[in-house]
């Protein structure tokens, strides 16, 4: 490392003065208050499902499985983020775009910019605020492992950190996000063996040839700005090449983003590297749609001219928004022509004229206005889906409880001048009932083993062992080729067999569905149970998560960097991220059956439960009162009291229901 270069092992010395000057020339209002309310809702929701399970454990309804699942979905709401991804060839102005919309109140740039490539490796910038503000830096020399970036995450030792102390210590804070640039040189035989180089011709590299390469695999940076304190994770990514050779980026960073912002340069127009990053990165990274895909025609600024009618630079710029959305197949609206240097200079300055002028607030307004609320709906879809089924069911048991308070109270109160006899043949009844349903009881037990059986088969092709099993038939057809149409076998295996194991789930869930509504309907004949309606299975969210991972893995399968170089290292590390990514939907969609079938049983478990407390409460009122007619004003008191307090339970819960489904203020 030169002398100019900072030295890892140091701290980057600053004061303990927080971040709260970077409120001034913030980004759009509009953005930052949207994301403001997001990160408010999320919190709250939190909280509410918080509250509920404490409800739960409080009712004496703890489950061990259930109660996990409720504090993961509670944990991920904590831990929500919005991601947005910048994506584009080298010098299109994506690190001046980040500088323009984070860092402009430092008045200097901090993340490094200058004439041709800056980026070296993919940078995350978000804030965790259990971690130190610093710069962590994966080495290069992680590519030779299997292991992808998402597991490093969660193995911090292999990471170099620079810990940032004082975040308004702008030099310094700048020198430590230049490290994260940083290159070295290194034999072309260590940067082919780390898959940064192929020789012409594919020759052998002579012993003293040296490469250029970056210094580090990945850089996340952990910042304590507001827009990143309220739970905005930005990526940003290399040109082509880098695109090309880290498989990740494209098969799981960028589908997972929120947003993806395509960086043109309107001095450059549609290049056809840009073309390349278009068709193999971007233009399938949000789905089959381009809900949150946005174009952003950079560097508008260097069209102005103060000896040119302002009319024909606007008619210039129009001209040129219609040929780029022309050229990419998209909608002109969703093309945002920006100066992010006149953005930063303008926010830098207090200009707003310049501001105004650089085009930031519509780019900014249109992520909240289509992304934010695209986000939440698909945390609606899964979060609040989930507890929201679970509180609707404990609502109804508890109106069902009502109710057989309700009867039991006009029973009680119509026993007043009745003789013994009459009580006493009541009793006799109610013991009856009791001795059956204890019967009905220890007939479910076997029901219930049935049923836990069927749970265990319906997870079976979900599981991991199933997984590393079509992970081995997927190597085998490749026939250890490591080509590209070695991975098309493979990857054909590999597809087929994920589609076929999550039909076979849904043809078992829909028989194990209708089993239990069977159940449900009887009980509900012979003791007037609720009949509620279970929920369907909904796995079509992880399906189009498959989907979206063959589309990506089939472009990048066929993408200029694979076809031409069919190197092994590529192509093996491409299916290495293929079955990681693989394995995070299986794990998911494991985890929502699971929590689908205990939400499927717990509320028939629960009635059986509540009806046989219900019985044993009327016989015990009962026998007091055959035993001492004076106890009976006593009897319906307590139960008067008793619902009261299902009034106030009922309460608590609609409270807590209305939270959880209220929409983003």
């Amino acid at each position: 490392m030169s002398s100019a270069e900072p030295k890892l092992d140091r701290v980057v010395a600053v004061s303990e003065d927080e971040a709260s000057r970077h409120e001034n020339n913030k980004p759009s209002a509009s953005f930052a208050d949207s994301l403001a309310r997001y990160r408010s809702w999320c919190d709250d929701v939190a909280i509410a499902i918080g509250e509920y399970q404490t409800w739960v454990e409080e009712q004496g309804g703890s489950d061990g499985e259930q109660d996990l699942r409720v504090y993961e979905l509670a944990d991920q709401l904590k831990s929500e983020r919005l991601q947005v991804a910048l994506v584009g060839e080298f010098s299109r102005g994506k690190t001046e775009l980040l500088n323009a919309i984070f860092f402009s109140s430092f008045k200097q740039r901090l993340l490094p910019t200058a004439a041709g490539r800056t980026t070296m490796c993919p940078t995350e910038l978000h804030f965790d605020e259990s971690q130190p503000a610093s710069v962590r830096l994966l080495p290069i020399e992680t590519r030779k492992t299997p292991t992808t970036i998402a597991e490093y995450k969660i193995t911090p030792v292999h990471w170099t950190t620079i810990h940032i102390l004082r975040p308004n210590s702008a030099e310094e804070v700048r020198q430590a996000f230049l490290e994260a640039n940083r290159t070295k040189n290194v034999s072309a035989w260590e940067a082919q063996e780390l898959g940064l180089y192929t020789p012409e011709g594919g020759k052998r590299p002579s012993a003293n040839t040296m490469v250029e390469v970056p210094a580090w695999r990945h850089a996340i940076i952990n910042f304590p700005h507001p827009l990143l304190k309220r739970g905005l994770v930005v990526l940003d990514t290399p040109g082509l090449n880098a695109l090309g050779v880290e498989p990740e980026l494209t098969l799981r960073m960028l589908p997972e983003a929120h947003a993806v912002l395509f960086v043109l340069a309107a001095d450059a127009g549609v290049t056809r590297s840009d073309m390349e990053v278009w068709n193999n990165h971007v233009a399938g990274a949000r789905g089959v749609n381009s809900a949150g895909r946005f174009v952003v025609l950079n560097k508008i600024d260097i069209l102005w001219d103060d000896l040119q009618d302002p009319k024909k630079i606007d008619d210039t710029l129009a001209q040129q928004v219609r040929e780029t959305a022309r050229i990419l197949n998209v909608k002109p609206d969703n093309i945002f022509a920006v100066s992010a240097q006149k953005a930063m200079t303008g926010r830098a300055k207090s200009d707003r004229s310049l501001i105004e002028r650089s085009g930031i607030a519509a780019l900014e307004q249109r992520i909240a206005r289509d992304v934010i609320p695209a986000k939440h709906e698909i945390i609606r879809g899964k979060v609040v889906y989930e507890v929201s089924g679970r509180l609707r069911d404990d609502c109804t048991l508890l109106s069902a409880r009502a109710t057989t308070i309700d009867r039991q109270l006009v029973q009680l109160r119509q026993l007043g001048g009745r003789n013994l006899d009459v009580i006493q043949k009541m009793v006799t009844r109610m013991r009856e009932e009791k001795t059956r349903y204890d019967k009905e009881l220890k007939g479910f037990e076997t029901t219930r083993l049935t049923l836990s059986t069927q749970a265990k088969a319906l997870l079976a092709p979900l599981s991991l062992v199933s997984l590393d099993t079509l992970i081995a038939e997927s190597r085998k057809e490749m026939n250890d080729s490591w080509t590209t149409v070695g991975l098309k076998r493979g990857m054909d295996t590999f597809f087929a067999g994920t589609r076929m194991r999550i039909e076979e789930v849904s043809r078992r869930a829909e028989s194990l569905k209708h089993e239990v509504e069977v159940i449900y309907d009887r009980l509900h004949a012979q003791y007037g149970f609720t009949r509620l309606q279970p929920a369907r299975l909904a796995l079509l969210p992880y399906v189009l998560d498959f989907n979206r991972l063959r589309e990506k893995a089939q472009a990048f399968r066929d993408s200029p960097v694979t076809v031409m170089t069919e190197q092994h290292f590529v192509v093996n590390r491409f299916f290495i991220t293929l079955v990681s990514q693989a394995r995070h939907i299986f794990d998911e969609c494991n985890r929502s059956t699971k929590g689908w079938f205990q939400a499927l049983v717990t509320p028939l478990y629960k009635q059986l439960q509540d009806h046989r407390a219900a019985i044993e409460g009327q016989l015990d009122h009962l026998r007091k009162i055959h035993k001492n007619m004076d106890t009976l004003g006593s009897q319906v008191a307590d139960l008067e009291l008793a619902r009261t307090g299902l009034g106030r339970e009922l309460a608590l819960l609609g409270g807590l229901l209305e939270r959880i489904q209220r929409p983003v203020g």
